[in-house]
């Protein structure tokens, strides 16, 4: 009698905690995602049925990952994603999360913020997951590590989907099928493409960049990778190691103080401050993270280990109105571009007369090599080789 009693309260139990279930969506759901969640679900006006859908149906393990992309949606997509599209990329997301060790391993905060989302900035809304993981799993696939499997996304990304960056690209955001559809991006478009990429195969990673560089030369995004709890940068078309870029010579001296000058971190939660967008400056919903302090802290080791390592040089460069009008109240500013090779080693703005005469647009570059500085003249793009040897250089440029 007395096992058939405890028989009856353990079914009985069953049955309340399933009808308790049933009756409490969120029942399965970390109680720090109540909130916000009722907040986002008392914005999306007629497409709050198709997201309550989507909590209803994912499988108890993914519920705290659609609670959390429901909670931290910009309005826009509150009004308007379906539960098909929040369903699949949540299910293929998971999916990469089961099969790949390095996703396994990562803190749910990082896996939720960085590898999850459906969306980077303000693109287009595609189904871009399933594409990107069928493309890129047979190059990870055979890695052990997450620096592997970055390597290997990065070495293959432009063969692979045969994008290249491109001024006459048709928008400056745009979504991966859009950039592969043209076969063309600007570096936003390739930014967005590669953290996709890296996304699609359980790989956490975020678009960086600055809204204009700090001489006033424009705007710039790129990549950032997580390991181990410390963020790395890369590019689509990367360098042969993490943290190494032609810009960092621009990034090391942007000003954390100013919004145009800083350099910012995409985030899909909420944070203190927003992501700003060069294409849309009025846009603020893009959630950012002030990481200037990294870049500059980046730069500073480095130019602390070229002045040590006694393998580099500097090669100064001046630009003149014209050779007729050649004095220091003639300077002007002008972009230049420094390529070894066919890489680009670095970028910068040579100074203006408003400027001191002995304040000169440097390049650290390494001896006995040479070099190409691009730039436009009033008659258009000019080019000029530099030989280096082991003693610095002074190089004039005229724009007439």
């Amino acid at each position: 009698m007395m096992k058939l009693s405890l028989l009856f309260f353990a079914l009985w139990v069953s049955v309340f905690n399933l009808c308790w279930a049933q009756s409490n969506p969120y029942a399965h759901i970390s109680k720090q995602y109540h909130q916000p969640l009722e907040q986002a679900l008392s914005k999306a006006g007629n497409n709050k049925a198709s997201l309550q859908q989507v909590l209803n149906t994912v499988p108890n393990d993914m519920k705290d990952g659609a609670a959390f992309l429901i909670a931290y949606m910009p309005q826009r997509d509150l009004e308007s994603l379906s539960s098909d599209f929040l369903l699949n990329n949540i299910e293929l997301a998971y999916r990469a999360k089961a099969k790949f060790p390095w996703t396994k391993q990562l803190p749910d905060s990082i896996f939720l913020n960085e590898v999850l989302p459906y969306a980077v900035l303000n693109e287009n809304r595609d189904e871009w997951r399933e594409e990107l993981f069928n493309r890129f799993s047979k190059y990870v696939d055979s890695c052990k590590t997450l620096r592997e499997a970055i390597t290997a996304v990065n070495k293959h990304i432009r063969d692979e989907v045969m994008v290249d960056y491109n001024t006459k690209r048709e928008r400056l955001d745009q979504s991966p099928a859009e950039s592969m559809r043209q076969g063309m991006a600007s570096c936003s478009g390739l930014s967005i493409l590669l953290t996709d990429a890296f996304r699609a195969v359980g790989i956490p990673s975020r678009v960086a960049g600055t809204l204009n560089w700090y001489d006033n030369r424009g705007n710039h995004n790129w990549c950032e990778v997580w390991i181990d709890g410390q963020w790395y940068f890369t590019e689509y078309y990367p360098d042969k190691e993490l943290n190494r870029s032609w810009f960092l010579a621009d990034a090391g001296k942007a000003d954390v103080n100013s919004r145009e000058h800083a350099i910012y971190a995409s985030s899909f939660k909420s944070t203190e401050t927003y992501f700003p967008l060069a294409w849309n400056t009025d846009l603020k919903y893009i959630n950012g993270v002030n990481v200037t302090s990294t870049y500059t802290s980046l730069y500073k080791d480095q130019q602390e280990a070229i002045a040590a390592d006694n393998k580099h040089t500097t090669i100064y460069v001046v630009a003149y109105e014209s050779e007729q009008h050649n004095s220091p109240e003639d300077r002007e500013k002008c972009n230049i571009d420094i390529f070894h090779q066919k890489d680009q080693v670095g970028g910068g703005s040579t100074r203006d007369a408003r400027q001191d005469a002995n304040d000169r647009l440097a390049f650290a570059v390494e001896k006995n090599k040479t070099y190409t500085l691009k730039y436009n003249t009033k008659q258009g793009p000019a080019e000029k080789q530099v030989k280096v040897g082991n003693d610095a250089v002074s190089v004039v440029v005229y724009l007439k």
